[in-house]
């Protein structure tokens, strides 16, 4: 049961990882935003992996074709999945858009079924039915009549692209042959490289003004960045060893963390109709794990 263990972890460290992000995505672009998730978590992912070795040393991985093209489509889908979370914030106060986001969690239960040969139980789909129910009633601001279709349709894309990442992350793993950890500390290691690669020669190139910003802004550029690499250690461990769509609902825990960082310190209020799509959420993501 130890992919449990580093869900719950996951869950508490990127529910800081979107609370830094979120204060950040009031002072700095939405591309800096998604580059602070990525810019330290290299050295990061790389000392981890080397601890590893040091440890217990283990057979080195054979890269082939494959596992290459799950690399660089988790690592591009995982970029355009953050930029649209910052977004998502910038449309909603903090609580709401992180738990539209995690509109994932059925994503990866819906994809995986279809494409990744995933099976869910009548319990299993239960949960799915309620989790919509959940996040339909984060979608509203003021109540039903108005619910802002541009929001939803935010949210779903980011659960998408999310839960396609680790669909992708998940193959990456089980293509290297390798024991755990081992396994999800190179997949870690190589998808937080290349994106942090990426990231940095195209804002560099087209907006270094947002480098700035970032240098500018050192304390919370490192916090997002120690907070999404540990969250990504627990997330692609927890990948490694169980399917997605069940590391995912039960990482639904992540809601409640969100509530409290939320009240406590972003200060911002959650109304009783978000508490009741969260929680309806968080239902979701027990029936799933029961199935």
């Amino acid at each position: 049961m130890t992919w449990i263990a580093f869900t719950v972890f996951a869950a508490f460290m990127q529910s800081w990882r979107n609370a830094f992000q979120s204060r950040l995505s009031s002072e700095v672009k939405t591309l800096g935003v998604t580059l602070a998730r990525f810019l330290w978590a290299s050295p990061i992912a790389a000392i981890y992996l080397s601890s590893l070795y040091l440890y217990q040393p283990a057979a080195l991985p054979e890269f082939n074709p494959i596992f290459l093209s799950y690399i660089i489509a988790a690592s591009l889908m995982q970029i355009l999945a953050t930029a649209l979370m910052v977004l998502l914030f910038k449309q909603n106060n903090y609580a709401i858009g992180a738990g539209l986001a995690k509109s994932e969690a059925l994503a990866a239960a819906i994809l995986g079924v279809a494409f990744f040969g995933t099976s869910l139980t009548l319990l299993g789909w239960t949960g799915v039915f309620i989790g919509g129910v959940g996040i339909f009633l984060l979608s509203t601001s003021s109540g039903i009549k108005s619910l802002s279709i541009k929001t939803v349709l935010l949210g779903l894309a980011c659960g998408c692209a999310f839960a396609l990442t680790s669909l992708w992350v998940r193959e990456a793993s089980l293509a290297l042959h390798l024991p755990f950890p081992y396994d999800a500390a190179w997949v870690l290691f190589l998808v937080i490289s290349l994106q942090t690669i990426i990231l940095l020669i195209y804002i560099g190139s087209t907006d270094p003004s947002t480098l700035n910003a970032l240098w500018q802004r050192p304390k919370l550029t490192l916090l997002t960045s120690i907070a999404s690499c540990l969250g990504s250690i627990g997330w692609f461990s927890a990948m490694s060893l169980q399917a997605v769509p069940y590391v995912k609902t039960l990482g639904q825990v992540e809601i409640f963390f969100t509530m409290l960082i939320s009240f406590l310190w972003l200060k911002q209020k959650v109304a009783i109709k978000d508490g009741v799509g969260l929680t309806l959420v968080a239902v979701a993501a027990i029936l799933v794990m029961w199935s």
